[in-house]
């Protein structure tokens, strides 16, 4: 008996939300289970009936389902059931039935509850909707100090401030006197002002710019300015701040993205102190912020080609140290958008100064910040209205080529699809892009659609931003209250369903090249991807990110409760999978893919993979029914 008390131990253990009890506990639950077997076909519990253990199958499987005789679950080894009703009234809620002969753990009630009381994280687990998905995604977030810790943490000291009618010699002797390398400029404001702070002396002020010890160098004593020059004068046209209540991870974005080294920090208005670049690095030991620098100062595209290493080892370091995918997707993203930034300067170097204003636009994964390190390019030109192609497509034909040609160099391919500025389709001026808008909306096709899914995601990298902000507000605007639209992009993203088998399998690859593995992408993080976007369209939001385009669902309160939140587990989740399978892929010298193997992961990874795609599975199926064709 002792022997097959330990089986039973050493079976639970490795199954969430057994693996992470103590073995106290585990003796217990193993030395109190009865064994019952069911064969295939025969009821295990009904509706209403009594209910005084926990069930957790051994082996077989099991489907479970709703009052209504709608199925709810299929279950297999590992799964557990008849918690719900174990905590109501001890009455079953969800019938089920063996749909193979079945071996289940029958775990008392009586050890349930008590183990309910006892431990927290079995408690969440049985209690709350979709907890496994839960459990472990706000486990790795806890586990993550950066993206809790705030920012006002790393100001040791209040911010020097100077007014902007001051002069250079003035705020340099400040800088040198307080020994700092930034100084913020200040100019008297009104209590209407929304950015305006109260000072000491009890007048409103507002932060105006900053200036720095670089900003001396370049703009100053190498453009032959002098001490009597006024600060307003070379001040930024832009101050990049962020809230005292950010986290550092937002902190290390907005310096990624905006390319700078110097971040004032605000409580609500006031300024409280600067961050410097240095603070964070000593704070979190990624190297995505010094990589960037790196890639700005490259004057060639093969001296870009020689930090791909780097890209690499700040992808692996960010998964080994416990980034979310959000953390992996924002850096990755960022230094691609530098490479670009940069390819772009290094090819106006080259070719001159563009003959109209124009915008470099990126689409796909870029635009929503969740790259990873196996990605194509998807890129376009939104050009001013005066382009003449004449004239001026020879210039941006050129740019396009460098570009896209620097971008493969890097490890960033051309895409198969010639979703890429060097299309002639995709380099147009601005009234040509808000027809192809404005048709893919009004009339969709499958190609229409097809696009659509593409350049709807798209984001600003360099030029004028206006441009695609233009092309966001249309899409907002014109999606939302285009039902025909809406129901054909909801039927777009049917197209890819998960890898879900009739009974508890996986539905594995046949492509000759990859059999007996799952594209997560392809059937995974894609398809999720697709439905978020359909909903943030409904709600015309303009964010691209797939998080804050949830966050916007949230609050325009069109899914049932609780859904959106399911969604962001499983996208969470099924990224990680994918981006931990790159890792390992890149760590053993193999080129990165999305093609996973179900039985190279732990038995917990699997049911929660199992899990997410069930999520996607019934978001795909909710679609059908939240955006019909109009007239059927």
């Amino acid at each position: 008996m002792e022997a097959e008390v330990q089986e039973i131990r050493e079976h639970l253990r490795r199954f969430p939300p057994f693996d992470r009890l103590e073995s106290a506990w585990l003796d217990r639950i193993a030395a109190s289970v009865e064994v019952a077997y069911y064969r295939d076909g025969t009821s295990i519990q009904a509706y209403g009936e009594p209910i005084d253990s926990l069930r957790y199958v051994r082996s077989g499987a099991v489907e479970v389902y709703r009052h209504n005789g709608e199925l709810y679950n299929r279950l297999s080894e590992g799964d557990i059931f008849g918690q719900a009703g174990l905590l109501h009234k001890q009455r079953v809620r969800f019938p089920a039935k063996a749909i193979e002969d079945t071996l289940l753990y029958l775990i008392p009630a009586e050890v349930f509850d008590r183990l309910c009381q006892e431990d927290d994280h079995f408690a969440d687990f049985v209690e709350l909707s979709g907890p496994r998905l839960k459990a472990t995604v706000e486990q790795n977030e806890r586990e993550n100090d950066m993206m809790v810790t705030r920012v006002r943490r790393l100001v040791s000291r209040s911010p020097v401030l100077i007014e902007q009618t001051g002069l250079v010699r003035d705020a340099a002797r400040l800088m040198t006197e307080q020994q700092v390398s930034a100084i913020l400029l200040t100019e008297r404001s009104s209590i209407e002002d929304d950015r305006a702070f109260v000072g000491e002396d009890g007048s409103h002020w507002r932060v105006a710019g900053i200036l720095t010890d670089h900003d001396f160098r370049v703009r100053v004593l190498a453009a032959g300015g002098s001490g009597d020059t006024r600060l307003d004068q070379i001040k930024h046209a832009q101050v990049i701040a962020i809230q005292a209540d950010e986290s550092v991870y937002e902190a290390m974005l907005a310096m990624l993205r905006n390319n700078v080294h110097h971040l004032p920090v605000l409580q609500r208005r006031r300024p409280i102190g600067v961050v410097h670049l240095s603070d964070i690095v000593r704070y979190e030991t990624h190297s995505s912020l010094y990589l960037v620098s790196n890639i700005f100062s490259q004057g060639s595209v093969k001296g870009l080609v020689r930090l791909m290493p780097d890209v690499r080892a700040a992808f692996l370091r960010l998964v080994d140290e416990g980034a979310t995918s959000q953390m992996v997707g924002e850096a990755m993203s960022s230094i691609g958008r530098s490479l670009i930034r940069r390819l772009i300067e290094l090819a106006e170097q080259e070719l001159g100064p563009p003959p109209v204003p124009y915008c470099f636009m990126v689409n796909g994964s870029m635009a929503r910040n969740d790259q990873t390190i196996s990605t194509d390019q998807d890129n376009a030109l939104i050009l001013d209205d005066t382009f003449d192609p004449e004239r001026h497509d020879a210039w941006f034909k050129a740019l396009a080529s460098r570009v896209s040609d620097g971008l493969d160099a890097c490890g960033y391919p051309y895409c198969d699809g010639g979703i890429m500025a060097t299309n002639d389709k995709w380099r147009q001026p601005l009234s040509v892009w808000r027809g192809y808008f404005e048709e893919w909306i009004s009339e969709p096709d499958p190609e229409r659609l097809l696009h659509s899914s593409i350049f709807f995601d798209l984001d600003p990298v360099h030029g004028e931003e206006r441009f695609v902000e233009q092309l966001q507000d249309l899409v907002a605007e014109r999606a939302s209250r285009s039902p025909r639209f809406l129901a054909a992009m909801a039927r777009n993203a049917l197209n890819r369903t998960p890898p879900l088998g009739f009974f508890r399998t996986f539905v594995m690859e046949e492509d000759g090249k990859h059999n007996n593995s799952i594209n997560i992408k392809r059937r995974g993080t894609a398809p999720l991807v697709d439905v978020i976007r359909v909903h943030a369209l409904a709600v015309g939001s303009r964010s691209q990110n797939s998080f804050d385009r949830l966050d916007d669902i949230t609050r325009a309160d069109t899914l049932p409760a609780g859904q959106a939140d399911k969604l962001r587990y499983a996208l969470e989740f099924l990224s990680m999978v994918r981006i931990r399978h790159q890792a390992h892929d890149l760590k053993h010298h193999h080129s990165p893919d999305n093609n996973i193997e179900p039985e190279n992961v732990s038995d917990a990874e699997r049911h929660n993979l199992k899990d997410a795609f069930q999520v996607l599975s019934n978001a795909q199926k909710f679609l059908r029914f939240r955006y019909p064709t109009p007239g059927r």
